[in-house]
């Protein structure tokens, strides 16, 4: 979708800047910049801001070619954010109706070609409407039942639907998903707790139905991958806060770029973290996020001069 930044409150007015967002387009390009071939499949609308959607797609590296336009008059979705209050930001959507919430399961089945190795979904899509949920749901299911990873951030979205509504909609998808990425309190719209577990009882239940892994997110406080082996821990990198916006994708790219390289789980923690920080050190969605020659930047010294 794209995006309209604000530079203060939106009610006194002011410079609006536009870009591109979208938690799946994020980590696409996120993979893209880290040397990963990868491919966007979604719905824009026949308009100039879907234009900028796919452009901008292209421009960094993803391939488009399964991407659909929406002929019907349905316009591309769109964001607002406004900085409210430190690095808190507001976010506004305006996706009823849009090109993306008619996502079917023949815009997306079609992308998933011999040699894809992962399948990544959010719980935003199925969040736009009932064919958008059905497309997950076929997606979840083709890919799991070829072999291929599938890859499920929860993602959840409390101006897009209620929490009831995200468990009728994600518990069915448990059975197609091998790693599922949450943060701390989004593990209960997957997974309940039998009274008094707590998450360890959450992950417990959710590693017995077939999920490889659990990535529970903690934002400042790093994250923690559980296995079958057991929990593996990682502290967050300290960086100056600047925009916190994407940050939860930045880390999803790092992670899924480790498990293409074929990283333990400890590495894979590394660059997630890593690639979290430049979002969080960066204003955007995506804008700040590094290639792979940069991953090494946060380990120089502080005012560090690359000649």
């Amino acid at each position: 979708m794209a995006a309209l930044r604000a530079r203060g409150a939106l009610r006194l007015g002011g410079d609006l800047g536009l870009s591109v967002a979208g938690a799946e387009s994020n980590v696409a390009i996120g993979l893209a910049r880290l040397g990963h071939r990868v491919r966007w499949a979604g719905r824009v609308g026949a308009d100039e801001l879907g234009a900028l959607v796919l452009r901008t797609l292209r421009a960094e590296g993803v391939d488009t070619e399964y991407a659909v336009t929406d002929d019907t008059g349905r316009p591309t979705g769109l964001l607002l954010t406004e900085p409210r209050l430190g690095t808190l930001t507001r976010v506004n959507y305006y996706r009823t109706g849009s090109a993306g919430s008619a996502l079917t399961p023949a815009d997306v089945l079609p992308a998933l070609t011999p040699g894809t190795r992962i399948l990544h979904l959010t719980g935003i899509t199925p969040a736009l409407g009932g064919s958008a949920a059905e497309s997950v749901l076929a997606a979840a299911t083709a890919a799991r039942a070829a072999g291929i990873t599938v890859c499920l951030d929860v993602n959840h979205r409390s101006r897009l639907w209620t929490s009831d509504q995200a468990r009728e909609a994600l518990r069915p998808l448990l059975a197609h998903i091998d790693l599922l990425i949450a943060s701390e309190d989004e593990l209960p719209l997957v997974q309940e707790a039998a009274p008094g577990g707590g998450e360890s009882e959450t992950v417990r239940s959710l590693l017995a139905a077939g999920v490889a892994e659990v990535v529970v997110k903690r934002g400042a406080r790093g994250a923690t991958v559980f296995t079958a082996d057991g929990p593996t821990d990682r502290a967050a990198r300290e960086v100056d806060a600047v925009d916190l916006v994407g940050a939860g994708d930045a880390f999803v790219a790092g992670y899924l770029s480790g498990l293409l390289d074929g990283a333990d789980v400890p590495a894979r923690l590394h660059r997630a973290v890593t690639t979290a920080a430049f979002a969080v050190a960066t204003r955007g969605d995506w804008e700040g996020l590094p290639t792979r020659d940069e991953l090494g930047l946060l380990d120089r010294p502080e005012g560090t001069t690359i000649r």
